[in-house]
């Protein structure tokens, strides 16, 4: 009896819990939260709550595999952290750039194409998740990856310590 009552007790303890304790949701974030840099001249853009979901959908079934929490499970010392993301060449940290790279994806000095290694439009005969994605898809995919360190902080891309 005293078995069924403990169990019985955790159950209605973790559904209070999950009742009264949330994340923060897209809609939860404030407009300087979900402020991100567009372009490589500063200009800035306030995300959609609806990007900021979409984009989180998608990049979790398309990039999430091997990108999970912003590391790069192939080549851990390149990360989609803010820091890795401006040292890269043609820099990658802001929305246009990153839906670039998206769309045709070069080394981190920019000097060769990796569109047969690694998921891109261009590649999207090799990689068929790639096929169905448009260019506003691309723009929240992007998005997610600029917003995340803002939630995350220095877990997004921090990582086996973090994952």
């Amino acid at each position: 009896m005293l078995k069924k009552y403990s169990k019985f007790c955790a159950l209605t303890l973790v559904g209070i819990f999950n009742i009264f304790v949330t994340t923060a949701f897209a809609i939860d974030l404030d407009e300087a939260t979900r402020t991100v840099v567009v372009d490589n001249a500063g200009n800035t853009t306030v995300l959609t709550p609806e990007q900021v979901k979409r984009g989180k959908r998608l990049f979790n079934a398309t990039c999430g595999a091997c990108h999970v929490g912003g590391i790069t499970k192939t080549n851990p010392n390149v990360g989609l952290d803010p820091e890795a993301l401006s040292l890269a060449t043609p820099r990658r940290d802001n929305i246009n750039a990153l839906v670039d790279y998206i769309k045709n994806p070069t080394t981190y000095d920019g000097l060769e194409s990796i569109a047969e290694v690694h998921p891109s439009i261009k590649s999207a005969d090799i990689y068929p998740r790639m096929r169905s994605l448009t260019d506003e898809d691309l723009y929240s995919i992007a998005g997610h990856i600029m917003l995340s360190p803002k939630i995350a902080s220095e877990k997004w891309g921090g990582g086996k310590i973090y994952y």
